[in-house]
């Protein structure tokens, strides 16, 4: 009910735009858009140049242009840019760039890309039987073949859903399920949870093993793409038909499906690819993100209408050396890392080390301290410029180069959005007033948003106060349009009347040398209702000593670093933190483990 409400109000918005389409239309850019055939068949001869076309993508993404009433990534872009590769209009970069660490490279032009993606669409359509709006699950690590089948599936018109690898069999049953996916591609190491679950998934009707052995019940993906033909004609999809699902992490309850469409993902990040990764048909960009997260399909839709190039290393495990030499030994120009990442490389000596090509780099999908951004910069001289977006959206607020940035903020907010902070009826809050982190979506929703959380309308319906979607994360804007992020909305502590989020207090604890790992939740108290305890994993060199003298040098600390009131008044050195499978700190288990069960979030409680 909640996609076909979202649905008629931009069939709405369409029909509002005629005028403006008809001149759309007329132009030359829908000559790429559309094909009367209704298959995505030969470009056409007559090539606009590369900068106009980009440049006319971008308008749609701001919001300036009409979304077109077709598109298809994989036509519209990537056969595009295979043209104008072959006119010259490109450098002679790859277009995917992967490596293992060990020798092996895998280098393809957007040519080769669109050959290999093509024989992958067969292998879907033809072995899988996938049709139009089909779902496959991609649970695979970072391998080329990953890469491939989401083209792939982009062709064919089947839905992708991602996952990490760390799945266990419950999450695997539990994603399979509720999506009722129809097919998936994993690796061996995932094979036996899938059969192990098999019973009971019983939509599930093919499985692509990608691995250079055999398995019974599976057939070999690397083995059918080499026998697949070339030829395949992509399906012609509407803007508005689905993409992707994605599976939230989590944090604050059971995963719930997000629904992306063609043109939300697919045109929805190339203005941001221009702005804030500052990307241009010479760049090679590198994000450390696994490929079951959102960043992963960022990096995707950013990099590649761009023309640039998208670089992989496998990194079977993170390990700041080899991320590091990685980007000595390549000309990377581009990084994309979690703030946890580039903290764990600003504790090596980064003297040893030097990165001629690389000239941008940027994080997200967890707030970021301001010490580590300032280690980052006065040894490597270039700043870590921070973005926020969810699931549900694309790129909300960010720090684009050439604006100042403030230490700790999100930056402003990202076109198309209208970004405001409102209090719990929708109501839009003065600046320097926390409240609720929300996006406009009435009277006009951005077309770069989720369709809906699947099956279920009354998430949907929730996430919407007045005229805004609620994110869940409280901030507060200052008189300058800066965002500064607080936490989650059940994250937020309020002791005798503070209200003090955590990360604020996580980002003292972070400056300190004896913590390597912070997470801060409220914890009962008799006389102040709830106060702030810390969740620290501590640095190897501080493991040894005296825990209560190593509490109060914390305590102390953070009362020098931000508001005495914020310190943590409890202190618990603990080996790990507890994490979703995709990197977050899950906060809410902590305030499980400290207010029991039903109390899990103390202001919910009865």
């Amino acid at each position: 009910m909640g996609c076909c409400l979202i649905h008629k109000s931009l069939n709405k918005a369409n029909k509002a735009a005629g005028n403006s389409r008809m001149l759309w239309l007329r132009g030359w850019v829908l000559q790429v858009l559309r094909n009367a055939r209704g298959f995505c068949g030969p470009q056409q001869p007559l090539l606009p140049d590369p900068q106009k076309i980009v440049a006319t993508w971008e308008a749609i993404s701001l919001g300036r242009q009409p979304v077109p009433e077709y598109f298809n990534f994989a036509h519209d872009v990537l056969d595009m840019w295979s043209q104008l590769e072959k006119a010259g209009h490109r450098p002679q970069i790859p277009a995917f760039w992967w490596v293992n660490g060990k020798g092996t490279e895998v280098k393809w032009n957007f040519e080769e890309l669109g050959e290999q993606s093509r024989k992958a669409a067969n292998v879907l359509q033809g072995m899988c039987g996938l049709q139009p709006g089909d779902r496959m699950m991609l649970v695979l690590p970072r391998l080329p073949e990953w890469w491939l089948v989401s083209v792939a599936c982009i062709r064919t018109g089947a839905v992708m859903i991602p996952g990490v690898s760390q799945l266990t069999e419950k999450d695997l049953k539990y994603r399979l399920q509720a999506s009722r996916a129809k097919s998936i591609i994993t690796t061996d190491s995932l094979a036996p949870r899938v059969d192990a679950i098999n019973a009971d998934c019983p939509f599930l009707q093919s499985k692509l093993l990608v691995s250079d052995s055999s398995r019974p019940g599976w057939m070999n993906f690397r083995k059918l793409l080499r026998e697949a033909s070339t030829e395949h004609n992509c399906v012609r999809t509407k803007s508005q038909d689905p993409l992707a699902i994605y599976f939230t992490s989590g944090t604050t309850g059971a995963p719930k499906m997000v629904e992306h469409s063609q043109a939300s993902y697919g045109l929805g990040f190339v203005a941001s690819g221009r702005r804030w990764v500052d990307l241009t048909k010479s760049d090679i960009f590198w994000n450390t993100s696994d490929t079951g997260w959102v960043k992963a399909a960022w990096t995707l839709f950013s990099a590649w209408p761009n023309g640039s190039c998208i670089f992989v290393h496998e990194l079977p495990r993170v390990d700041a050396k080899i991320i590091l030499n990685t980007l000595s030994r390549y000309p990377i120009t581009t990084l994309c890392c979690v703030p946890t990442i580039f903290r764990l490389l600003v504790q090596e000596d980064l003297t040893r080390y030097q990165f001629q090509s690389l000239r941008h780099c940027l994080t997200g999908g967890e707030a970021l301290n301001p010490d580590v951004r300032e280690k980052w910069k006065s040894h490597v001289g270039l700043e870590l410029h921070e973005g926020y977006g969810q699931s549900e959206t694309v790129l909300i607020c960010a720090n684009p180069k050439g604006m100042k940035i403030k230490s700790g903020s999100m930056g402003k907010a990202s076109p198309p959005y209208d970004v405001q902070i409102v209090d719990d009826e929708g109501n839009i809050l003065p600046p320097g007033q926390e409240g609720n982190l929300a996006v406009r979506v009435r009277p006009t929703r951005p077309f770069c948003f989720f369709s809906c959380y699947l099956n279920n309308p009354e998430k949907t319906e929730a996430s919407e106060r007045g005229d805004f979607y609620i994110t869940g994360d409280r901030a507060h804007k200052d008189k300058d349009g800066y965002f500064w992020f607080s936490g989650r909305n059940d994250d937020v502590i309020n002791s005798s009347s503070y209200r003090i989020g955590p990360v604020e207090v996580e980002n003292a604890l972070a400056e300190h040398p004896a913590v390597l790992e912070a997470a801060v939740v409220s914890s009962p108290d008799p006389i102040r209702g709830e106060v702030v305890k810390a969740f620290i994993v501590l640095s190897p060199s501080y493991s040894s000593q005296d825990p209560e003298k190593l509490t109060q040098e914390l305590q102390e600390h953070v009362k020098r670093v931000t508001a005495p009131y914020k310190y943590p008044r409890k202190v618990a050195f603990v080996s790990e933190l507890p994490k979703t499978v995709s990197g977050k700190i899950q906060r809410n288990k902590l305030r499980i483990q400290e207010w029991g069960e039903m109390r899990g979030n103390p202001r919910k409680a009865p």
